[in-house]
């Protein structure tokens, strides 16, 4: 209609919901027969479209029935990181536990891939190989459809509605129109080279979130999980140093792959966050092996993990204090992040690195870290001869750290509010086991909305407005960001407008909806800083 001049590139923008924006990217179930179809079951609409295939309960079905050529949906518990390859083999992914922000919701947003989680409904017997649900009892190889939008769960096989070459060119188009109206900048969560190339192809401008332990998940990773877990299960500096020179080569590589990509472009890449327990392999022959590799006994190996395992891992040694306790870990991943950089540099490949400190709350912890940080850049950039423009900051998910942000400042160049953590620490509500009683709560209306799946603007939003107020007090020209899932969602994508972000950064799959969404925020309430 603007091509044609029957409404103004504004006009056109507003009539364009993010709903009908998403269609445009992801295959969807054909909306005919769905109408028409009574759900089996529903669950938390954590990844977008419609998928179509055959149950399998573990990943090495899921990977071994895609080699066969067939078409499989995996259904489980709730995923961890050693069911990534299944998670990609499968179609879409169906979960009995976990929120908009667990790990098989995380990973298949990342992906564009469709996902429903936390289907309390949904009774797994792994010895039977049968799912109950619905009042059916459903075997595996038994079709199902999902509506990742929705949360729908159907029985049967039914139609998918593809997007179309053409439309994908009209996005395209259509989003530079909107390009040319926003003031908020949108950067993207990426991990891999493929997924930023994804994400620039739909118009990111960065990437606000590259997380360094996701090296360690997936295709191609063992030889650098090896390592990391050599690392992890060390018991005195010498070991840990040794086994973190052998992990060097493999970090660098993958931050070089990334920064590639991304070239000219700003690159966050968040250091070390989860427990170092989240690494540690479950099955026997993988620890034996393990054992093996550090000269010691199965027995004493398994009495190293167990010493690693805490009550409430969320909040134990993970992120910052990882790096307080070892300042080896900081350092080495400094060093990789310098030498891609610089490596790069001198090929004439300018990169930005940006390096985000993550679960912070007090400002020794940042001023710690960031002598490290400054020192090892210092002697990579004496080494390769070229210097490298890069920055500083802090990820944003404590409250205290939100009331603090004028002393943080100080010394960090940039703050990133990790959204989904920040809720989850504001609420007192696990991001992986809320997802049931929060279904509650919203029909209930004891809350409107899953505040995982949007800002909640009243307490969280709060928070922020104060961090940003206190942090440019201090810095006039701190760089402020997003990179929780919600930098996605469309209603936290006008908040973060409306309080003056610099960006918001989201899965490559949910770039156009951001940009979309930043464009009608400036439409509906201008900002100068464009």
């Amino acid at each position: 209609m603007q091509k044609e001049k029957l409404a103004t590139k504004e006009e056109a923008i507003m009539r364009v919901s993010p709903d009908q924006l998403d269609e445009l990217l992801h295959p969807i179930l054909d909306p005919k027969m769905e109408l028409g179809t009574k759900p089996l079951g529903k669950g938390l609409p954590a990844g977008p479209g419609g998928a179509v295939g055959m149950i399998v309960f573990t990943a090495e079905e899921a990977v071994k029935w895609k080699k066969e050529g067939k078409h499989v949906i995996l259904v489980r518990e709730e995923t961890n990181p050693e069911d990534v390859e299944g998670m990609r083999a499968a179609e879409a992914i169906l979960t009995a536990r976990g929120g908009m922000t667990s790990h098989a919701a995380l990973v298949a947003r990342g992906w564009g891939k469709c996902c429903v989680v936390g289907c309390a409904d949904v009774k797994i017997d792994l010895k039977a190989r049968t799912l109950h649900l619905g009042g059916e009892t459903l075997k595996e190889g038994d079709w199902i459809s999902l509506n990742g939008s929705r949360g729908f769960i159907y029985t049967g096989k039914m139609q998918l509605v593809e997007p179309g070459e053409v439309t994908m060119a009209m996005l395209q188009d259509f989003l530079k129109f909107c390009n040319s109206v926003r003031a908020l900048k949108v950067w993207t969560n990426a991990d891999t080279p493929s997924d930023s190339a994804q994400a620039r192809t739909y118009g990111a401008e960065g990437i606000g979130l590259f997380r360094i332990e996701h090296m360690f998940y997936g295709k191609g990773s063992d030889a650098a999980l090896f390592q990391l877990r050599k690392m992890i299960m060390s018991k005195n500096l010498e070991e840990r140093k040794a086994a973190l020179n052998d992990l060097f080569p493999y970090m660098k590589n993958d931050l070089k792959a990334t920064f590639k990509v991304m070239e000219g472009f700003h690159v966050t890449v968040r250091l070390m966050d989860p427990p170092l327990h989240e690494f540690v392999p479950h099955q026997k022959e993988k620890l034996e092996e393990l054992g093996k590799a550090l000269g010691i006994s199965y027995e004493e190996l398994e009495a190293r993990a167990t010493g690693l395992r805490e009550s409430n891992p969320m909040m134990g040694h993970r992120g910052v204090r990882l790096g307080v306790t070892y300042p080896e870990i900081t350092e080495m991943q400094a060093r990789a992040i310098f030498e891609a950089a610089a490596e790069l540099q001198k090929e004439g490949i300018k990169v930005f690195p940006d390096i985000m400190i993550p679960v912070v709350s007090l400002e020794n912890e940042v001023r710690h870290q960031t002598e490290i940080i400054h020192r090892v850049y210092a002697e990579v950039m004496k080494q390769k001869g070229v210097k490298v423009k890069y920055m500083v900051g802090t990820m944003i998910e404590i409250p205290r750290a939100c009331l603090m942000a004028g002393k943080l400042a100080e010394t960090m160049e940039f703050f990133s509010f990790g959204t989904n953590d920040l809720t989850q620490m504001t609420f007192g509500y696990s991001r992986d086991d809320s997802g049931p009683f929060l279904n509650d709560y919203v029909k209930k209306g004891i809350i409107p909305v899953d505040p995982f799946q949007t800002i909640d603007q009243d307490g969280v939003g709060e928070l922020i407005k104060i961090t940003v107020e206190r942090g440019r007090k201090t810095r006039k020209d701190l760089k402020i960001g997003i990179c929780g899932e919600q930098g996605g969602e469309p209603a936290s994508v006008a908040f973060c407008h409306k309080v003056g972000l610099t960006y918001v950064s989201c899965s490559p799959f949910r770039v156009p909806i951001a940009i979309l969404s930043a464009a009608q925020s400036q439409i509906r309430n201008p900002r100068k800083n464009k």
